[in-house]
């Protein structure tokens, strides 16, 4: 895996550590805000407590939301030899591989370490990529266990929930401020932090976001870099993409599911939509990530 790494894998790295540094700036100001040193203590535990049990929980959940099964060893055994062979060359312990029962063609990954790893890929997916695709696809997946990107997410959600639990604190000691009628100065001051309330989630929230589609860019580079054929990766991607809103007509019941807090662990994002803009979306767009993928296989030479 020493190969893999090289100028923009360590810029995607660095951009995750900048925004990482970014939201905890934000935490920070708006605890100080709240409740100087205290503040900040009980929101941040507050978030740890609830994010750290997802953090070790968040694998059974999720595949329990999705009715996973696990995927059958005889039944599918060259996507087992498939991931045997990229685990063997990532250094890594195989990963669980599941099966989500959905025409919705998409996998994610998830597990806290590559030693409690799962992949779960849909019965849609396997019915429309060649061998090829869907070895990128898996290549993808695995390197976000390698890249640890569940660590990096719980982190994010960790200090993004700490901060819209304080600006709550702040909602709420505005509306009690102006029930019982404070004073014009603590008016004003109140009313100054209930503007730094409404904002720092919403910048916290992009901050999340952006961290979520950084790591994309990393899994796509590391994945391509794995299966030595980027070009398989993008034509998958871009398969999976012409398929999703197709399916999202077929499978409507699941949308209010994926577009939550699945949307972030899919490979694709699952129903394409109408997104408002590009800064609230979990993945980036997909005619960069092709891009960028095609700029792989020229420069390095695949």
């Amino acid at each position: 895996m020493n190969n893999m790494v090289h100028s923009s894998g360590w810029n995607n790295k660095f951009k995750t550590l900048l925004l990482l540094v970014l939201l905890s700036g934000l935490f920070m100001l708006i605890g100080g805000l709240v409740g100087g040193n205290s503040g900040i203590t009980i929101a941040f535990m507050f978030a740890l407590c609830m994010n750290g049990i997802a953090y070790f929980f968040s694998d059974k959940i999720v595949l329990a939301m999705q009715g996973a099964k696990p995927l059958d060893a005889e039944q599918h055994a060259p996507i087992f030899a498939m991931v045997r062979e990229l685990s063997d060359s990532m250094q890594m312990p195989m990963p669980k591989l599941w099966l989500i029962q959905t025409d919705m063609a998409n996998a994610f990954a998830t597990g806290r370490n590559p030693a409690n790893g799962s992949i779960a890929v849909t019965t849609g997916i396997l019915e429309i990529l060649e061998p090829h695709e869907l070895r990128g696809v898996l290549a993808h997946e695995m390197a976000h266990i390698y890249n640890r990107d569940i660590l990096v997410g719980t982190i994010a959600a960790t200090i993004a929930t700490a901060i819209g639990y304080v600006a709550h604190m702040v909602q709420n000691m505005f509306f009690w401020g102006a029930l019982h009628g404070s004073n014009k100065k603590e008016s004003s001051n109140i009313f100054g932090m209930l503007i730094v309330a409404i904002l720092m989630p919403i910048a916290a929230t992009i901050l999340q976001l952006s961290i979520s589609r950084s790591r994309e860019y990393l899994a796509d580079e590391t994945g391509a870099h794995t299966c030595h054929d980027p070009l398989a990766l993008a034509s998958a991607l871009q398969k999976l993409h012409a398929q999703s809103t197709r399916a999202a007509h077929q499978d409507a019941s699941r949308q209010d599911t994926y577009s939550t807090g699945m949307a972030s662990l899919f490979i694709v994002k699952p129903f394409t939509g109408k997104g408002l803009v590009e800064l609230f979306s979990t993945h980036p767009p997909l005619e960069k990530r092709i891009a960028k993928l095609h700029r792989i296989y020229e420069t390095q030479g695949y």
